[in-house]
């Protein structure tokens, strides 16, 4: 490993206080139609349907790229139920690049192959692994990119001459 820094990158999803927002306007129904027919039904339905959209808006509220010594862990958040650690040692190649809007947000295979872990925008680091790619979805592209290829193991081939 050539360098010593750490990296550490929290990007913040605005789409996710609309999401909260959807989570208020159902807990709000709930409420209003606790005492409407078909009361009990209607209120645990809505109420557990905003229990989920509020854990989905928790859950992708910002995106959090960070070196843990020998990987780099992307991790949503602040509830962390979906993250992911890549091995350096995995990474083949890293590049800069950018998500088709077919890409989207979200976790999720991609059309032109691979994962794509995004939140917003279309900035996004390509990272290319000894099985298949992952599309890291990012404003800190041009540095996160740097950043992980200084953390890339030395090719033996390419320094004998």
């Amino acid at each position: 490993m050539s360098s010593l820094a750490i990296y550490y990158h929290r990007q913040q999803g605005p789409l996710c206080l609309l999401v909260y927002a959807t989570a208020a306007l159902l807990a709000g129904t709930a409420w209003y139609c606790r005492n409407e027919p078909p009361q009990p039904f209607l209120t645990w339905i809505l109420s557990g349907s905003a229990m989920l959209v509020f854990l989905s808006a928790a859950s992708f509220h910002h995106l959090t790229v960070a070196d843990e010594i020998d990987r780099l862990r992307i991790r949503f958040g602040p509830i962390p139920l979906f993250q992911r650690a890549v091995l350096y040692e995995e990474i083949v190649d890293v590049e800069v690049g950018r998500t088709s809007i077919l890409d989207g947000w979200g976790i999720h295979l991609s059309l032109r192959g691979g994962w794509v872990m995004n939140l917003w925008g279309r900035d996004c680091v390509v990272l290319k692994l000894k099985k298949g790619t992952l599309r890291v979805g990012t404003d800190d592209a041009e540095n996160l990119a740097a950043f992980v290829k200084s953390r890339l193991p030395e090719d033996p081939e390419a320094t004998r001459g």
